[in-house]
């Protein structure tokens, strides 16, 4: 098995998660809140020491699924963007396409019940709206756009903190401590680090 510098991101120090490597070389970086912090942290770490992976990791809210579940994004849009509706502003990324290099973990995720869009914008969303995805975050349409530009497998996976519409800011805090302790739950018991395996 050939070992694999995986670099996790998060954006708030209270969304760090220990994950067990099986064998793979594994970095941490916090990013900051919002596109541009995390684009930019993620590019510089690049930059600095090339991964073969980047796995996000945090929290989302949905506005159609249930507080607890875990989600892993196959498909990235910029809401912002999206919102605006001018022609020829590209604003989606197709997340399976990261996965060809990595045919054990695309063979994984296309068999994972809970795989969705995942909406990104700079506003925590409050007022559920049709446009938004199956969980919404504030940085993992940034990381997918930094990881696709350097040809670097991207993945995502969120624990939905707080559903639109029915929870505040306040709720999303709460629940970061359970957050914490479902993620590593899930990937110890699914062992999805070992599915980068050759």
């Amino acid at each position: 098995m050939k070992t694999r510098n995986v670099l996790i991101t998060y954006a708030v120090e209270q969304e760090y998660t220990a994950l067990q490597a099986h064998g793979h070389s594994v970095t941490y970086l916090q990013t900051g809140i919002g596109k541009t912090q995390s684009a930019h942290a993620l590019t510089k770490r690049i930059l600095e020491a090339r991964p073969d992976l980047v796995l996000n990791i945090g929290t989302a809210g949905t506005h159609a699924h249930a507080v607890g579940d875990i989600f892993v994004a196959n498909r990235f849009v910029d809401r912002d963007f999206q919102a605006i509706h001018l022609q020829g502003l590209p604003f989606e990324i197709e997340g399976l396409l990261f996965f060809e290099a990595l045919p054990r973990l695309k063979t994984w995720i296309d068999h994972y019940e809970r795989q969705g869009l995942c909406s990104t914008g700079d506003s925590f969303v409050t007022q559920a709206s049709s446009h938004y995805g199956d969980v919404v975050d504030m940085e993992a349409y940034a990381q997918a756009y930094v990881c696709r530009d350097f040809a670097i497998p991207f993945f995502s996976v969120k624990y939905v903190t707080d559903v639109i519409g029915q929870n505040s800011v306040q709720h999303w805090e709460s629940k970061l401590a359970d957050a914490r302790k479902g993620l590593g739950a899930w990937f110890e018991a699914n062992r999805l680090l070992a599915q980068i395996a050759e």
